[in-house]
């Protein structure tokens, strides 16, 4: 087919004019971007000082000279620019639960990439309020870091601060490296509270009350047994063959009581911390539903079950603290609380489950199938899937290398032995104390 000479003259004016007018952008958005910044209320001044790569800052125009080297007598009206537009507006400090106004500027740099200035507060204050870098130093825009001091004017530096970083359009994955430095001491220097956003990561109070603290991670235990698939499974073949709530008591306390004590001692760092543990545990964790299906399969109805399940809530409970490994930065001084709180979520959620799963399974065993062979045929299902999660697991766990036992080992698995055993046998005291008035306070339910 021949096209005229006229429409393809027309064709090309067409394609130039769209390559003209097509925006050209100035760099692609980079993968991964760091933040760093340390925030510390002194007086009636709250300073915010940041850093961020310049390579994340788009639509600024920076002024060159020779070779496009950036014009660095000319460039702080283009770092303010930046700070407001990529940074203070995507900032939002509250005191007391009150927002604060917009911040003021009171300084920018540009710095070099190799700068090491923001190791900590002090030098990283001197930096940005210091001499700022001249035209005797060489550098590209988007090789450069971009300092910024804000100031809040505040009531008092002993209120209480949450931030909200939105800083997610930076790049695609943002990592928000934040200090914060309360004047808790008598000297007014308290300990540093380090946090690490990723993305947007909400609001977060910087020296949180008890009270919001227990109330964030009550939130976290709720929905992290919901979102655990192991320990819903867990549950599941807990429930099976135990439907009455006068016989879930004991074995649901014992496994709560179980996992508290290994996640508080987890965050207390007693537990392991090599490379191996955390696949070993969630091994065993598969391993503990394959038990708990197969014995459901073998026993119709097995005695002395919340011993089995304290043995394994003790493993659940390093399970949990891996989840809780990057939370816990949200507790503050409030660690135990906060440990405490997430178990009362946990059992929240159990509860939810448990409420649930027995009226569900009644109605399946009342309407569908026997008892007995519904009990076999929901135990063999899950039994099937644990043991391709341990298989997967233990494929993982062998790709370490076994560790060397040295005597220090040794005495640290001698302990954690006897305190065990102590812990197993003062549950085993407190249940058998504990019994007559746990079936006096369910008669009236078994009656009904």
């Amino acid at each position: 087919m021949c096209v005229p000479r006229a429409a393809r003259i027309a064709a090309l004016f067409v394609i130039a004019a769209l390559t003209c007018a097509a925006p050209v952008s100035a760099h692609d958005i980079p993968r991964d971007v760091t933040v760093q910044a340390f925030a510390k209320p002194e007086g009636r001044t709250f300073n915010l000082l940041i850093r961020v790569p310049l390579k994340a800052i788009m639509d600024i125009e920076f002024p060159r000279k020779e070779r496009d080297y950036v014009d660095l007598e000319r460039v702080d009206q283009s770092l303010r620019d930046a700070a407001m537009v990529w940074l203070a507006r995507k900032i939002n400090l509250y005191e007391d639960d009150a927002l604060l106004p917009a911040p003021s500027i009171r300084s920018t740099r540009m710095s070099l990439e190799s700068d090491q200035s923001f190791g900590s507060y002090e030098q990283a204050l001197a930096h940005v309020t210091g001499p700022a870098l001249t035209n005797d130093t060489s550098i590209f825009w988007e090789q450069g870091l971009l300092d910024v001091l804000f100031e809040y004017p505040i009531r008092s530096d002993r209120s209480h601060f949450a931030v909200h970083l939105a800083f997610e359009r930076l790049g695609i994955r943002v990592v928000t490296a934040l200090r914060f430095m309360p004047p808790d001491g008598p000297d007014g220097a308290g300990v540093v509270r380090a946090y690490e956003l990723e993305g947007d990561a909400g609001l977060v109070q910087l020296d949180p009350r008890w009270g919001q603290a227990a109330l964030r991670f009550i939130n976290l235990g709720f929905f992290h047994i919901l979102d655990g698939a192991d320990h819903l499974l867990f549950l599941f073949c807990l429930v099976i063959p135990f439907r009455r709530i006068w016989t879930l008591v004991p074995i649901v306390t014992a496994f709560t009581a179980a996992h508290s004590i290994t996640l508080i001692a987890a965050a207390y760092n007693y537990a392991p911390g090599a490379l191996w543990f955390p696949p070993l545990i969630e091994t065993l964790i598969a391993a503990s539903i394959v038990y708990m299906a197969l014995e459901n399969i073998a026993v119709a109805t097995p005695r002395r079950r919340w011993i089995i399940t304290f043995l394994f809530g003790l493993v659940h409970g390093f399970g949990f603290s891996f989840g809780l490994q990057h939370t816990l930065q949200f507790a503050g001084s409030h660690l135990l609380t906060s440990l405490l709180s997430f178990n009362i979520g946990v059992e929240l959620g159990q509860l939810l489950v448990l409420v649930l799963m027995v009226p569900a399974l009644d109605l399946l065993f009342s309407r569908a199938v026997a008892e007995r062979m519904g009990t076999i045929i929901l135990s063999a299902l899950v039994a099937h899937t644990a043991w391709h999660w341990m298989i997967d697991r233990f494929g993982v766990l062998r790709q370490f290398p076994w560790p060397e036992v040295t005597a220090a080992d040794v005495a640290s698995g001698i302990r954690w032995v006897m305190a065990l055993i102590a812990v197993t046998g003062l549950a085993w005291l407190l249940s058998r104390l504990a019994r007559p008035f746990i079936e006096r306070w369910l008669q009236p339910a078994a009656r009904n």
